[in-house]
């Protein structure tokens, strides 16, 4: 048995409590050898992409884009890095994702703090972005002040991306979260649009009561309560459970928002949600009742899954 084979049945990975496999690096070791043996304990443990989760982790610890991190790959690995990349390696083999390691996600091409106390930004929400501003072009003029609610901002990724991409609007971002709303307003500062956003702690529509909406955009918690068990460990044990739960059928805080409508001061003209799979059209028919049949679009994701409902009034 290698040095490396023994160095994988020993001890717990921190942070779950679970038993799991600790990664040891056979040392000394090269860049691209470190990436290697890293790739081969992550894809042991069950993690996709394994060659990938490496190479992310192994460029957060040695502080290298891509292509310098590329140049390096004959050179030794730098002494300091060898326990830090041990550690990130183990985590993600007991299952902790590779955004809560490194503390970054991309979205819509800018960085985006994250934490536990905040959902990881997935790429079909961007396709929710694409489409409120697509059809948000068709009923007014790119310059026009438009009142914008993000609700379930979570890290502030749609909020954020909508204030810099629209600069003419201005974003009220809701979380019932606190903690997910310090991050999201670390996000906004970072991203040069803190001036044009603000941030509303409360229950999705309560705290925009009697506040006048052009927008409403929501990416709310849809995932069937019976199927929490079943998702994937990275998702089920580590993001936060409040940004998941919808209820027994996934479908519960799309009533709920519907339902609150009246408490705003005006109704937005255009709303757009993001649904779980199966959700589109139990979605647009909860839209269509609230008068938002004028115009109902169903957007499908790269996978071609209905992911976004987009209703005008």
């Amino acid at each position: 048995m290698s040095e490396h084979s023994r160095s994988m049945s020993e001890g717990q990975t921190q942070g779950t409590g679970n038993p799991a496999l600790r990664f040891h690096l056979v040392v000394p070791a090269t860049i691209r050898e470190a990436w290697v043996q890293a790739s081969s304990f992550l894809a042991a443990s069950g993690v996709d992409d394994a060659a990938h989760h490496a190479e992310l982790l192994l460029r957060h610890e040695l502080e290298m884009e891509r292509a310098a991190y590329l140049v390096a790959l004959p050179d030794a690995l730098p002494e300091a890095v060898n326990g830090r990349f041990e550690e990130a390696i183990s985590r993600r083999a007991a299952g902790e994702p590779t955004q809560y390691i490194i503390g970054w996600q991309h979205f819509y091409g800018l960085p985006f703090e994250v934490t536990p106390d905040v959902l990881i930004p997935r790429p079909e929400t961007e396709l929710l972005v694409e489409a409120v501003i697509a059809e948000a072009a068709r009923l007014w003029p790119e310059e026009a002040p438009l009142e914008v609610a993000d609700v379930g901002t979570g890290s502030g990724a749609i909020a954020c991306t909508l204030a810099h991409l629209r600069s003419a609007w201005r974003v009220m971002a809701g979380d019932i979260s606190p903690a997910a709303l310090r991050v999201a307003e670390r996000n906004a500062e970072r991203l040069g649009v803190a001036s044009r956003l603000s941030w509303l702690q409360g229950d999705l529509l309560a705290p925009f009561a009697g506040r006048g909406l052009d927008i409403l955009v929501s990416n709310p918690p849809y995932i069937p309560a019976g199927d929490l068990a079943g998702l994937m460990r990275e998702v089920r044990d580590y993001e936060p459970r409040t940004a998941l739960d919808g209820g027994a059928d996934g479908l519960d805080p799309y009533r709920r928002l519907v339902a609150m409508l009246p408490l705003l001061g005006a109704a937005p003209r255009l709303i757009g949600f993001e649904v779980g799979q199966g959700q589109a059209h139990a979605v647009a028919a909860l839209l269509k009742s609230a008068g938002y049949g004028s115009k109902l679009v169903i957007v499908p994701d790269l996978a071609g899954i209905e992911r976004h409902v987009i209703g005008v009034r």
